[in-house]
């Protein structure tokens, strides 16, 4: 074989070995895709020149400056304080104010990235079923629906849209204008909200969350430390043994032994002189414990037994910027920091109590944590745990609000009278909220979602080595050579739900670069204008709806609500039905399919 020809089958390889790795998720995303432009490297069939001119895209910045503003508008507490009056003020009709909560969503997620909308209003769905007497199932998938359709209404939205507007460019097409899509955007969000207050919520399950599932805890108790003295007759016997494992109204949840826990092996513990034994119980319990077993209150700890070690039972959810990711529970020493103790996680519809200590923990996880009031109040504030029960506890700074709305109305106004790109709009706004204070430098790194734009760095070197060694013109010769007979109408239509169906498993970012090329090289060989299939790309590389790994907000509601992943397929599929027929339907009236 020619090299030509050995570099097309080498970029055709990689192609589908990134697509089938992405769908089997057998490691992280980041890392299949950090090693899709080292093997292109390595192959010599991309430069080091060219990698480097990929790194320099005005998407990827623009992106990037996106992630920042979304932060500084949620550092200032722009989102908690309308998620505040949201549950103020909602109203006695539960279709009302449920239609009217996830229109607040869509409103917000048109103009900042939709994924901190959601980890901010999840809260507030939880104080709106509660006031509704619904399960929170009722309401979490909705809201991410909801700031999914949001993004799609204008090229901020979402980072997808910026992407597949920066692909387009680099293949001679015109740039869009923020408020492009709008039109489109709010006749499908407007249908899929209709749809999903009525015959959605309908369609949705009554699930318990893991608070739930765990009703046999009693939401408030008491902690207290005893300690095993010196000559204790104890010392030496297994807590079986020792008749601590079964006490009737007091429950043993921590040996500590020079300061270390051996919570995930009580059974094969054995008291030695010095071991401080943590239990929870009622107040009952309490003064029960001195005169039924020979062990005596650690004085330290004695005076706190009533007071200050109150211990009260909050629920959290691991976000997608959490520094616990990746990380196993025994590592992270909650209980040392916090006083927190982990008694059960919730992951992919399941909740376990067993030894999960050991698990390396994942974004949407979540997790039902005991312990002093204060102790998890500051574990809240650190940002690594969203609490479910109310709204986050971390200080804002609402005096920068009016900075960071304006940062954010400038780059969408000045972009609407294309004073200048939106890459550079936002890059200035980023220097304007970051030099005010608007947002802290801790904060302004974990904002950069480092995933989402290695992928995009990635896949646009892909993307332009399958360009590159023609295997583009390939998928587009294979695509034309078994639809070919399609009228443009219905390739518009195979374009949309392909995009659709590739997006449910593989990272939206991805199908919206690999695809865009692909939908230009179509409408080529068609003989129309592209635009309406690049359109259908954007919109359906968002439109994940039929899984709970579609889109990362899926991700984050998906063991908040205590869902199975049928329960995304049975309300999700039917959304995007409707999505897919509307769009096709409108896109065509919007950008006509002319004649090049």
């Amino acid at each position: 074989m020619s090299g030509d020809t050995i570099e097309l089958v080498v970029v055709s390889l990689l192609f589908v070995a990134v697509l089938v790795a992405m769908i089997k998720e057998w490691v992280p995303i980041e890392y299949v895709a950090l090693t899709v432009p080292v093997i292109l490297l390595v192959t010599g069939i991309l430069s080091t020149d060219q990698i480097l001119r990929i790194l320099s895209n005005n998407a990827l910045f623009t992106v990037a400056a996106m992630f920042v503003l979304s932060a500084a508008l949620e550092r200032t507490g722009c989102i908690d304080y309308v998620g505040s009056l949201i549950t103020q003020r909602v109203g006695g009709a539960p279709l009302v104010g449920i239609a009217g909560f996830l229109l607040f969503a869509v409103v917000v997620s048109a103009f900042i990235n939709n994924t901190p909308v959601v980890v901010v209003l999840i809260p507030v769905a939880f104080r709106l079923a509660q006031h509704y007497r619904v399960a929170p199932s009722r309401l979490l998938m909705p809201l991410s629906y909801a700031a999914i359709l949001g993004g799609t209404c204008t090229l901020i939205g979402t980072s997808t849209n910026i992407i597949v507007d920066g692909v387009a460019r680099d293949y001679g097409q015109p740039a869009f204008g923020i408020f492009e899509i709008t039109g489109l955007g709010v006749i499908v969000a407007g249908v899929g909200i209709v749809y999903l207050a009525t015959i959605g919520f309908r369609l949705l399950p009554d699930r318990q969350t893991v608070t739930g599932t765990l009703a046999d805890l009693p939401p408030r108790s008491f902690l207290t430390e005893v300690i095993a003295p010196p000559g204790s007759r104890l010392v030496g016997m297994s807590l079986e043994e020792a008749k601590l494992l079964n006490l009737r109204n007091a429950r043993l949840i921590d040996v500590i032994r020079s300061d270390e826990s051996l919570r995930r092996d009580l059974g094969g513990v054995r008291l030695a002189a010095g071991d401080r034994l943590v239990f929870k119980a009622a107040v009952g319990g309490l003064m029960t414990l001195r005169d039924r077993v020979g062990l005596t209150f650690d004085p330290k700890s004695e005076l706190e037994e009533v007071g200050t070690r109150t211990s009260e039972l909050f629920e959290g959810i691991i976000g997608p910027r959490s520094s616990y990711v990746g990380h196993r529970l025994a590592e992270l020493n909650l209980r040392r920091r916090y006083g927190a103790y982990i008694v059960a996680l919730h992951r992919q519809g399941d909740a376990t109590r067993g030894n999960f200590e050991e698990d390396e923990l994942q974004i949407g996880d979540t997790l039902l944590m005991e312990g002093p009031r204060q102790g998890m109040h500051r574990m809240m504030e650190a940002g690594d745990i969203i609490n479910l029960a109310e709204p986050r506890e971390r200080p804002f700074r609402p005096a920068k609000a009016p900075i960071a709305i304006a940062a954010v109305l400038g780059v969408v106004i000045l972009a609407a009278l294309d004073v200048m790109p939106i890459a550079g709009l936002a890059l200035i706004a980023t220097l304007v909220v970051l030099a005010t204070g608007c947002i802290e430098r801790s904060d302004t790194y974990r904002s950069l979602d480092w995933k989402v734009l290695i992928v995009i760095f990635s896949m646009i070197s892909l993307g332009t080595a399958m360009e590159k060694v023609g295997a583009l013109e390939a998928v587009i010769a294979g695509i034309d050579g078994v639809f070919g007979g399609l009228s443009p109408l219905a390739m518009l239509w195979f374009i949309y739900v392909l995009a659709w169906i590739l997006t449910e498993f593989v990272s939206n970012n991805a199908v919206g670069i690999l695809l865009t090329p692909i939908a230009i090289g179509l409408a080529h060989s068609l003989g129309v204008d592209p635009r309406p299939f690049i359109v259908a790309v954007m919109f359906a590389a968002s439109a994940a709806f039929a899984t709970p790994v579609g889109y990362q907000t899926n991700t984050l509601v998906y063991a908040a609500g205590g869902y199975r992943y049928t329960d995304f397929v049975k309300v999700g599929v039917p959304l995007n039905l409707i999505t897919w027929v509307v769009a096709c339907l409108v896109i065509p009236e919007i950008w006509p399919l002319t004649p090049r």
